[in-house]
């Protein structure tokens, strides 16, 4: 007898695909499957005329960290030291996203710990924000050696980790630090020069892009630029809290 496509369940079909996707998108390493789970699946399956229900993913960034911190996905689980994942307030307003961790936050397991996150830190301050209050990921979280920038494989890879995160802290702001994090975010190859200074639309998120701190440190011009920037997201921040989108 032949055993062809017109046996398979079109539920169980549609099933492992949401699975499937689901995983990916958590940051899940593989799909575990039975009987027992598929036969549970079924009965909630989604039918025409009902309610679309939420995918529920991870509950915190600690939940999301632990699950995925051991991955081997790209080659760059096989060098780094420690996985950086991310650090701040787990429902902060404001979420910064670097490019990927250098040799001090490889070293530590923390985003922006050497001399560029000393100068991230300053400029929080002067923007009256400590890292207690805000949340500081990158398009990484593992360091590619020598520093040199992300392949593009690599951060197609671990894109969907950092689009958890975004889902998790539910920022009300989202900062881009660096040609990088902007242009993988929004999806173009539009230079730095000519995105700042305006606001962007992020999934609904107000999003504004500056130079990423490291660059501040090579070149002394670019500061004036990123203080400009910054004016504009603590001006963008005060506006969604007296329209109660932010609450104190």
């Amino acid at each position: 007898m032949s055993r062809g496509k017109k046996n398979i369940d079109p539920e169980v079909s549609l099933l492992l695909k949401r699975i499937a996707k689901s995983q990916v998108e958590s940051g899940l390493k593989e799909m575990v499957i039975s009987r027992v789970n598929i036969k549970r699946k079924r009965e909630k399956l989604i039918t025409p005329g009902q309610k679309v229900q939420p995918v529920v993913g991870f509950s915190s960034p600690d939940e999301h960290c632990r699950a995925i911190s051991e991955c081997q996905k790209c080659s760059l689980g096989a060098t780094r030291t420690k996985f950086v994942y991310g650090v701040g307030k787990a429902k902060a307003d404001i979420l910064f996203i670097g490019e990927a961790p250098g040799r001090d936050e490889d070293l530590k397991g923390e985003p922006f710990v050497g001399r560029a996150g000393q100068l991230l830190d300053k400029i929080l301050a002067a923007i009256k924000f400590t890292r207690g209050e805000i949340y500081i990921a990158n398009i990484l979280k593992c360091r590619p050696p020598s520093n040199r920038d992300p392949l593009p494989e690599e951060i197609q890879t671990c894109l969907p980790y950092l689009m958890e995160q975004i889902r998790i802290i539910n920022p009300k702001i989202i900062c881009a630090l660096g040609r990088i994090s902007a242009q993988t975010l929004l999806q173009t190859t539009t230079p730095i020069g000519k995105l700042r200074k305006q606001w962007h639309n992020y999934n609904g998120i107000p999003f504004i892009i500056t130079y990423h701190p490291a660059a501040l440190l090579r070149f002394e011009s670019y500061k004036k630029d990123c203080w400009e920037d910054m004016k504009m997201l603590r001006a963008k921040y005060d506006e969604l809290k007296s329209k109660k989108i932010i609450w104190p």
